[in-house]
């Protein structure tokens, strides 16, 4: 079973990036996007600091965030990746079952992957995911690398927010209303 601490505050960054771009879509009344909190299970603590030193997961996640922008469900998961190539490990069955589910009632499922040594943050569309999903079950390799990711859907910095990934959900929306 995995630990609190063992994973502990990984991608901290991103989640504080992707907190402030809520905020901020809140505050213009353009989305309501909520943080998803992991039930976990303290065991240790640190009296000093009131601190959860170590703690269990109580159960399987879904995705990190679900909410609705101008009335369009939307869920995702946040990841960060260290190097150009990414692993299909940082996803677990469980969470592509909930995305693909989620898209079946007419929302919008997407990961937000934040490179970490290039400093940019791409949105993985649901269909590019699965297409990435299937070549790996299909015996392909496991993960994906920076190259083929297209263009059009690394996610900008604009109006007074670092990830703005609303303008690459309006992509994902077009590409969605030309199929």
């Amino acid at each position: 079973m995995a630990t609190w601490n063992s994973r502990g505050l990984r991608g901290s960054v991103l989640e504080e990036l992707i907190n402030y771009a809520n905020q901020k879509y809140k505050d213009k009344e353009l989305a309501l996007i909520q943080k998803i909190p992991t039930p976990i299970t303290p065991v240790r603590f640190d009296k000093e600091s009131r601190h959860i030193t170590l703690a269990y997961f109580e159960k399987k996640s879904t995705v990190d965030y679900i909410g609705a922008v101008q009335g369009i469900p939307v869920c995702f998961d946040a990841k960060e990746c260290a190097s150009d190539t990414f692993s299909l490990q940082n996803l677990h069955p469980h969470q592509v079952e909930f995305m693909k589910n989620f898209e079946k009632q007419n929302g919008i499922s997407f990961l937000l992957i934040y490179y970490t040594h290039r400093q940019k943050c791409y949105y993985l569309r649901f269909s590019e995911m699965m297409k990435y999903w299937a070549r790996m079950e299909q015996g392909g390799p496991k993960n994906f690398k920076y190259e083929e990711l297209s263009p059009a859907f690394f996610v900008p910095a604009a109006g007074g927010i670092a990830l703005h990934y609303l303008v690459a959900m309006q992509e994902d929306l077009k590409e969605r209303s030309i199929r």
